[in-house]
């Protein structure tokens, strides 16, 4: 047999010549004259030859695809089955190109099969040719489609009525329901569908460990087939004899709800699963006006723009969570009958699909995510750069190509890690400076911006930390002064001399490395602790303000690290910790991907059991408090003797690894 096909190198196009290549054909394949090498890069995946694939050379937006007449006369009465797929499958594609490709597309293949005299056109339409109509759609029903506004629905409806009305060909109309990857290989061309909720359970994965769950949407039933499937049944019936003129539902007869789905794509992606769904039908009592006039609120709206942008998620893609329509599909169960055709279980496969999706398709790999790509040639601010946290996030932007300007107290030391930086090919700028000194902070800004101009990254980590408890503290008010003087107030100037140069130039980002006991309120850390609180306070109430200005702000809920400051407490010896270039590693996560807050989840959980059960979490602390005691140096002996460190502290420590005790 000898078949033409448009869309022949497109997503279903590509499995579908597979498919006839297997029956011993010879296939025709629209391309444009650009795209021949494209198919090229086919024949050779599927072990064709240019006598068993060939190219036409044409356009889909041109009368009869553009084809030769030469070409179309050679074609004439040598064609068995006309394929139309080409078509814009994008949700979030502009009205203008959907018109011209769906619908003047569909009337140029027309053309075409009537001029070469094909035997059989089959139009690959989709349910979206529906509408939003409520109820069940069966494969007899067209006219009755409702709800088209959106420019999608609308041009697959108008497409397939260009064929009904206007094809003079025998033909044959299939609706698949929303096509995603290969049952078997996962394998998908484009984020489309149900793709767009990949991020956010990514997201919520990271944030969140698998087994707390969470709350989300119920939703309306949404119609997903695998696109073997859809191609495996597309083949079989249009090999049929006696089905011109018939509508078939390329669907699951026996859809999920959209809580449903990503609650698999959540199993299947590792992530927490929604313990409860909330059925928006539950709000339906608020008068539509109302409703509509709260989602127009400009408050609503950016917070709208602002998570979906944040997710990938095109706005458009909301107006079908509550999803309408049941297709019927008894025809296709009919034509399908005995075949050994089926639509496969989401549940089965939905591991491929998020494994591809997750290796070949996520967004995030394909933008420049590194730390070079970030601050090469911009201007980044670390202070306390001289020992731990600091001294490894300066190698880090030092290696990425900032232009690092580092400031810590002690000068010698300061100039021995600029030397050290610059051997490694650094741009490196070193200001000492004592944080906690507010006229010294003015200095520092003031030496930074005239020699820079401005600062793109301030990275807020020098600090002080004192652990002690409140029985040994009560004729030490000096240590809350001294805390609050370095990790607030002079963290605060520093945010508070840069940002007006920021805030002009519409680009900065802050980073405040706060602490895990902001979120475990840790006993012995209050000075400590009430400090980096402060400062996450300022920063949020600052980010509030900026928000529109580009200003941005990342608070790192640390969890226990192995550095100098630290040193003193020797249980801390004996304890899980992190590695200085570990915690810098996620300081140029916070630069690179700027999120609100970066913390560990048992950090994240803390502050949930905070806020959910206050209670138990002040006695998981209490009992912490009690196993570990004050250091000598914090009860004002100088025994430099190393504590005992008893199994049960080792054991409840490694469980609560990175708290502060």
């Amino acid at each position: 047999m000898n078949y033409f096909l448009t869309g022949g190198t497109g997503f279903i196009g590509r499995f579908l010549v597979e498919k006839l290549l297997a029956r011993g054909g010879t296939i025709h394949v629209l391309v444009r004259e650009q795209s021949q090498d494209k198919l090229q890069v086919l024949r050779e995946r599927w072990g064709a030859d240019e006598s068993q694939v060939k190219a036409v050379i044409g356009d889909l937006t041109s009368p009869n695809l553009g084809i030769d007449a030469a070409v179309l006369e050679s074609l004439k009465g040598d064609i068995d089955h006309f394929f139309h797929l080409a078509a814009v499958y994008d949700m979030g594609a502009d009205e203008e190109s959907q018109q011209i490709a769906n619908i003047e597309g569909t009337r140029a293949a027309v053309q075409a099969a009537e001029a070469m005299g094909a035997k059989h056109f089959h139009h690959v339409s989709s349910i979206a040719a529906a509408g939003l109509f409520k109820g069940i759609f069966r494969e007899d029903m067209f006219e009755e489609a409702e709800k088209l506004d959106h420019p999608y629905l609308r041009t697959k409806h108008e497409s397939e009525k260009v064929v009904r009305e206007e094809c003079k060909v025998p033909f044959r109309v299939y609706r698949p329901g929303m096509v995603i990857g290969h049952s078997k290989t996962g394998e998908m061309d484009k984020v489309d569908g149900p793709y767009y909720f990949f991020k956010m359970i990514q997201k919520i994965r990271h944030a969140l460990p698998q087994w707390v769950p969470t709350i989300g949407i119920e939703g309306g039933r949404l119609n997903i087939v695998p696109v073997d499937f859809v191609v495996d049944a597309l083949d079989h019936i249009a090999h049929l004899e006696g089905e011109d003129g018939n509508c078939f539902h390329l669907v699951d007869s026996d859809p999920y709800k959209v809580g449903e789905i990503l609650n698999i794509f959540s199993e299947a992606g590792h992530a927490p699963k929604m313990g409860m769904r909330i059925d928006s039908r539950m709000f339906g009592f608020i008068p539509p006006f109302i409703r509509q006039s709260l989602k127009n609120l400009p408050p609503v709206k950016r917070l709208t723009s602002a998570v979906l942008d944040d997710m990938g998620i095109p706005p458009s893609v909301m107006s079908f969570i509550n999803y309408p329509t049941r297709f019927d599909a008894r025809e296709t169960e009919r034509a399908l009958k005995d075949s050994g055709i089926e639509v496969p279980r989401l549940p089965d496969y939905a591991p491929v699909i998020w494994d591809y999706w997750e290796r070949n398709l996520d967004p995030d790999l394909f933008k420049d995510r590194t730390l070079k790509g970030t601050v090469e040639g911009r201007v980044c601010v670390v202070t306390g750069a001289t020992s731990g946290i600091g001294l490894a996030t300066a190698q880090k932007l030092a290696d990425a190509g900032a232009i690092l300007v580092i400031g810590a107290r002690k000068l010698e030391r300061l100039k021995e890690v600029a030397a050290e930086l610059e051997s490694r090919g650094a741009s490196v700028h070193a200001y000492p400076c004592d944080f906690s000194d507010m006229e010294a902070c003015d200095e520092f800004v003031k030496t930074v911006l005239d020699n820079h101009g401005h600062v793109d990254v301030l990275v807020n980590n020098a600090g002080r930390s004192i652990r002690r408890s409140l029985d040994l503290s009560f004729d030490r008010f000096h240590d809350f002064e001294r805390t609050m003087q370095l990790n607030y107030f002079g963290s605060v100037r520093l945010i508070m001399g840069f940002a007006p140069k920021m805030l002009e130039r519409r680009r900065g980002h802050v980073v405040n490395i706060s602490s895990i006991g902001v979120l475990t309120n840790a006993p012995r850390f209050s000075a400590y602790v009430a400090s980096k609180s402060a400062l996450d306070a300022f920063s949020r109430c600052a980010a509030a303000e900026w928000s529109d200005r580009n200003v941005t702000f990342t608070t790192i809920n640390m969890p226990l690290v192995k550095t100098p400051m630290i040193a003193p407490t020797k249980i801390y010896d004996s304890v899980p910790t992190l590695t200085p270039d570990e915690a810098a590693g996620m300081v140029a996560d916070a630069i690179v991907y700027r999120p609100k807050r970066i913390a560990t989840r048992l950090g994240i959980f803390a502050q949930v059991l905070h806020a959910l059960a206050p209670k138990m979490g002040e006695i998981v602390m209490n009992t912490g408090y009690r196993m570990f005691p004050d250091s000598p140096a914090a009860a004002g002996s100088k025994s430099g003797e190393k504590p005992k460190v008893s199994t049960e502290q080792v054991a409840f420590a490694a469980i609560m690894r990175g708290i502060y005790w």
